[in-house]
């Protein structure tokens, strides 16, 4: 088919009907939100008054479940999905992969009389064993050791996944090996927020201003990715094997103008994210926000805030849903961090948060946050955790993905620092000083009548640091746009436990009764003075920062291979293994695991570039030689073939070498992995110039890949 057709094929669409449409969602149970979730509210309609009560002791943490309640949640759970037609149930879980995982059961089983009755006890419910051997371990599972147990989690909702021929019953689950540790994101994450709790609980009853008896963080995820037209991902077989295009010359119209960034959003692209977001609303998924990112077909959702453990299961329900609904619209959604060379790449900003169970959100700073003791305490305890772990926050974020990313102009760099505003630097400053300057909170009056005037914050955002605070709330910039919220948040939580606990030993010891405002900013004094390093309201982005940023003493871990040994690092297993999130064996598994990943996938993509240089890019060049021989022998000609020569010389021996540096290496774990980085990929880089090159010269009809002017703007 001629390229100009296949552009035209992949230009059209028409609605499939699929959408939201218009109902009247003022009408009493329009709304579908939550309406595929075993929620509280139906929890509490299903269920016997005592078992009810009983389950939300358990949610409560007050007592464990006994077996008579499991079997009544099973067969009230079991009963709600198949009246929704559901024939199966999973237990849904999140292995070391960064993806979901499920094995389907059927509610049926045979009698003896030839027919099958619907069956779903709480034994089924609460405990169900995959084979842990078939996913990645990190060597706590030997191959021929493959009992592990998925384990229920009564605290994220058990939801209904649909499909044109029926329906699935999703129980959220912890995945845990043989031996009792953890080989999940879900896991560690659960440990976490019950160490901040305690903690945070603790430092309240210090400050003796919240009777709270729990403390959550939450979070809220925002997720980028880029839509483009089936047809030509799947032309494309870099993009399905691999998640990123490994050739492809730069367009000549990026994002230069700025056009796309919150522009009018495409109707096919609309249709398709009206559709997503009434599935994630059947979910319980509480979508609020849609627009053009800053590429061309790059978009970005976002969440209102949640529960973390909550939260972080919606977030991989949000990308298995945008990646599914995509194909009924004949597009693809990538979230790899980087699919395009030199355009914008695609992260995931990590909004979190702490609230007490009483409704106070710690990190609110109020109308003056230089007197406001509980918000001064528990921030000054941020700063103390990001800047002690800075390099472990770092290696939370890292993947083959993210190399592309951090440190470029487009995403935080691989510095962590903290962006805090002029007013709350101040706030600081002024129990450090005592003294300070008063920040106001102005107005923006817009020179004429007809616009009102608008309130004024007291300071500018800053979009290039990796972790700010944003109001009442940190923002971690840094994730990657594939990336589960388990472990980052996991971090967070841990590390953050540890400083409040600091802070508030180091508090007890100044209380003696007196002040607790005086007592609270000595403590906060101190800490700041010794963490401000830390805080960074410039520009990340420039040369200046980086050269300042080792004057600080701060880690600047360009690569994954850099960041990952921080996971097992000596404050790391402290902190872990203080708070019970995860121990040294489990860290360690989690390090192998990770620094695996990073060069396997370096494999595939090597494989995959060698073998569409040598059997698609090579052979279209050669076919336009063959068209240059028949032009003559004309001055220009021959400049055009010597140009063709050169690219052609440069481009088979680039061929050879990367065939030849992907090899085994004979190497293993972290040394592997810095091999792949520092041979590997400059071979990778070496093939894709000329590669490059040859896009723009070689006839358009021969050339064989689809191309970024293509991919970007035909929607």
């Amino acid at each position: 088919m001629p390229q100009r057709q296949q552009n035209v094929y992949a230009a059209q669409w028409s609605s499939n009907g699929g959408a939201l449409g218009a109902p009247d969602l003022t009408e009493p149970g329009a709304s579908p939100f939550g309406e595929n979730v075993f929620h509280l509210a139906v929890q509490r309609q299903r269920l016997p008054k005592h078992v009810f009560k009983a389950l939300t002791h358990t949610l409560e943490g007050a007592e464990q479940m006994d077996p008579m309640t499991a079997d009544a949640v099973a067969l009230a759970m079991k009963e709600w999905a198949m009246e929704k037609g559901a024939t199966h149930y999973t237990h849904w879980f999140q292995p070391l992969t960064g993806l979901t995982a499920e094995k389907h059961d059927s509610f049926y089983s045979p009698t003896d009389e030839g027919t099958a009755l619907a069956d779903f006890s709480g034994k089924e419910l609460i405990r169900g064993e995959p084979d842990a051997s078939s996913f990645p371990t990190g060597g706590i599972r030997a191959t021929f050791e493959a009992r592990g147990y998925t384990a229920w989690d009564p605290t994220s909702p058990a939801f209904l996944l649909e499909n044109p021929n029926g329906t699935l019953l999703c129980i959220p689950t912890a995945f845990v090996s043989w031996t009792g540790e953890a080989l999940d994101t879900k896991i560690p994450l659960l440990r976490s927020m019950d160490a901040l709790s305690q903690s945070a609980v603790r430092a309240l009853g210090l400050l003796g201003q919240d009777p709270a008896k729990h403390v959550f963080t939450t979070i809220g995820a925002e997720q980028e990715y880029f839509l483009v037209d089936e047809q030509y991902y799947f032309e494309r077989s870099d993009l399905y094997t691999t998640g990123r295009t490994l050739f492809g010359a730069k367009p000549s119209k990026g994002h230069e103008l700025d056009e796309h960034y919150f522009g009018s959003i495409p109707e096919r692209v609309l249709a398709y994210m009206l559709e997503a977001e009434q599935e994630l609303a059947k979910l319980g998924v509480p979508i609020k926000t849609r627009h053009n990112e800053v590429a061309p077909a790059q978009y970005e959702i976002a969440p209102i805030f949640e529960n973390s453990n909550v939260g972080s299961d919606h977030q991989q329900l949000t990308m298995q849903i945008l990646q599914n609904v995509a194909r009924r619209y004949g597009l693809v959604c990538l979230l790899h961090e980087k699919p395009f060379a030199g355009v914008n790449g695609s992260g995931k900003h990590n909004n979190w948060s702490m609230g007490t169970d009483t409704g106070t959100n710690l990190l609110d700073p109020g109308e003056t946050p230089a007197e406001n003791a509980q918000f001064l305490f528990f921030c000054t305890a941020v700063i103390r955790a990001v800047n002690k772990h800075q390099a472990l926050l770092r290696a939370s974020v890292a993947n083959v993905g993210q190399d592309h990313r951090l440190g470029a102009n487009e995403a935080p760099p691989a510095i962590i620092s903290i962006f805090l505003g002029a007013e709350l630097e101040d706030a600081f400053e002024q129990i450090v000083t005592g003294g300070g300057v008063e920040t106001k909170h102005g107005e923006l009056t817009l020179g004429t009548d007809a616009l009102p005037k608008l309130p004024m914050d007291s300071g500018d955002r800053n979009r290039t640091s990796p972790f700010a605070f944003t109001g009442n709330k940190f923002e971690f910039r840094a994730l990657g746009s594939s990336m589960s919220l388990g472990f980052p948040n996991a971090v967070l939580n841990t590390i953050v436990a540890e400083a409040i606990d600091e802070l508030a030993t180091a508090l007890e010891g100044k209380l003696d009764g007196g002040d607790v405002f005086a007592a609270v900013s000595e403590v906060v004094k101190t800490v700041w003075s010794e963490n401000k390093q830390i805080v960074f309201n410039g520009d990340n982005y420039s040369e200046e920062w980086h050269e300042e940023a080792e004057r600080r003493g701060l880690a600047n871990l360009r690569t994954t291979p850099d960041a990952l040994p921080s996971v097992v690092s000596e404050s790391t297993v402290k902190a872990f293994g203080d708070y019970g999130v995860l121990s040294e064996r489990e860290l360690h598994s989690r390090y192998e695991v990770w620094t695996e990943q990073y060069a396997t996938k370096l494999n595939i993509e090597a494989e995959t570039a060698a073998t569409i240089a040598r059997t698609q890019i090579l052979p279209a060049a050669l076919r336009h030689a063959e068209i240059l021989d028949e032009g003559g022998d004309g001055a220009g000609v021959q400049k055009l073939k010597a140009e063709l020569s050169g690219l052609l010389d440069e481009l088979i021996e680039a061929i050879f070498a990367l065939e030849a540096a992907n090899g085994d290496p004979g190497k293993e774990g972290l040394e592997f992995a810095e091999y792949m980085r520092d041979v590997v990929i400059p071979a990778m880089d070496a093939v894709r110039a000329p590669a490059d090159r040859l896009e723009r010269i070689v006839a358009d009809d021969l050339w064989p890949l689809p191309k970024y002017s293509e991919m970007l703007f035909i929607k």
